[in-house]
């Protein structure tokens, strides 16, 4: 075994051209004709990315590989003292004509910084864990994050039993089975607290904060809040040619209304750490020559601020109330989903910003704005995300881009995060 108490262990690095080379390896799989990536939850291309990962894991970090109840794939290196183990990961599963580093980037470099410090053959106090987890993304399943949130408990085996796929009406059950997973032992067989010491993710930022501002790295500070309402109007339809404007109660029209009283609040907030979005519009009955009488629509609201968050409902609240009364329609609002937002662990942070000084490199601390598997292993383990920059904040399509050089920083930032946590953490 090699003697590192005369060697500074900031001389190991990760290897450059094998990470490049299993990006584009796992780039291979699901790439379409447009130059995007469809690998969702049970397609082919799932299987054969999983089959490829599982191979990569047994052969070349000579580990112990296996797939949990929820199909989340995992490998394990020992350490040298019987501790809770350090795990890294993310997911392996893309959008439909998504990009090739969402997800891909956090469970290659866990991969690599496993395999450096087997290869370094560095006593690790901690056994290592590598995870990508099962369906992070929006499916057919219509279950994100579901890897993550199913083998932490939030998601039980009631919740999963009658779920099906939208298009080939697959039983979700059957799908996990086809993966290796097996729900029927959901529930005795989740993480509990401190089954794992440290959970660390990387992955693109998803925005263009990093890269407006020329920095390779971002410690994520937390992960946004998510607030979203089903708000439905109930207007008046009737023919479109015999109608007088002064008499119609256009549902489509408050809806649009609405939807640009929602951008004015958020835009006089006036902070980058705020987004709303109306995203989901459905028009009844949706004919050209009809006066559309009932509109439902999803307005969401992002920030991890939750007086802020308050104060933009408050203001919306007011701007619903004047419109119904001006077009003289009715609106009826549902919240559907209130998740609060989740803060990284300090420590980890700490680490994170430690390392990356040692390195001499510049970093942002930001928010995801985005939800990761992360936020679902906060109450597991001390959990850290670091994030790299989306080349124009372009993420889940086809011109998804991260510089090599940039990952390659982010992994020696995390290789170093974990060999200082194993000495900072029992």
């Amino acid at each position: 075994m090699k003697n590192y108490q005369n060697r500074s262990i900031s001389s190991i690095r990760v290897n450059r051209k094998r990470l490049d080379e299993r990006l584009k390896k796992m780039a291979t799989f699901g790439i379409n004709k447009n130059g995007g990536i469809d690998r969702s939850l049970g397609s082919i291309e799932d299987l054969r990315t999983r089959e490829w990962l599982k191979k990569t894991w047994a052969n070349t970090l000579h580990s112990k590989v296996w797939v949990d109840p929820a199909a989340n794939l995992w490998a394990e290196a020992g350490g040298t003292e019987d501790l809770s183990p350090i795990a890294i990961g993310s997911h392996h599963d893309a959008v439909a004509n998504g990009g090739k580093y969402d997800g891909a980037v956090g469970v290659l470099l866990a991969t690599e910084i496993i395999q450096k410090l087997r290869e370094e053959k560095y006593p690790l106090r901690h056994p290592m864990r590598i995870v990508s987890f099962s369906a992070e993304e929006p499916n057919p399943f219509n279950i994100s994050t579901l890897g993550s949130r199913s083998i932490t408990g939030v998601l039980k085996k009631k919740d999963l039993a009658h779920v099906t796929n939208g298009v080939t009406k697959e039983n979700l059950t059957d799908t996990l089975k086809r993966l290796g997973g097996d729900v029927e032992l959901l529930d005795e067989r989740i993480l509990k607290p401190n089954d794992l010491r440290v959970f660390l993710e990387c992955h693109i930022e998803q925005g263009r904060n990093l890269c407006d501002s020329g920095r390779s790295l971002a410690v994520v500070t937390s992960i946004t809040g998510i607030y979203r309402e089903k708000i439905k109007i109930f207007g008046e339809a009737n023919h479109s040619g015999t109608t007088l404007m002064k008499y119609r109660h256009d549902a489509l029209l408050t809806g649009a209304e609405l939807s640009l009283a929602l951008e004015k609040i958020i835009v006089d907030v006036n902070r980058n750490d705020v987004v709303g979005t109306v995203g989901h519009f459905d028009v009844f009955p949706n004919s050209a020559n009809i006066i559309p009488g009932q509109v439902e629509l999803i307005v969401e609201i992002r920030t991890s601020d939750k007086g802020i968050l308050h104060q933009i409902v408050n203001r919306l609240s007011q701007y619903i109330d004047s419109i119904e009364k001006e077009r003289d329609v009715q609106i009826e609002r549902r919240i559907i989903l209130d998740q609060k937002s989740v803060p990284m662990d300090s420590d980890i942070q700490k680490t994170l910003k430690k390392v990356i000084g040692s390195m001499n490199e510049p970093f942002l601390s930001l928010p995801s704005m985005a939800g990761h598997d992360a936020v679902h292993m906060v109450p597991i383990a001390k959990t850290g995300m670091l994030f790299v920059p989306s080349i124009d904040g372009k993420s889940h399509c086809p011109e998804e881009k991260t510089d090599l050089e940039d990952i390659v920083k982010a992994g020696n930032v995390l290789l170093q995060t974990v060999l200082a946590l194993d000495k900072e953490l029992d």
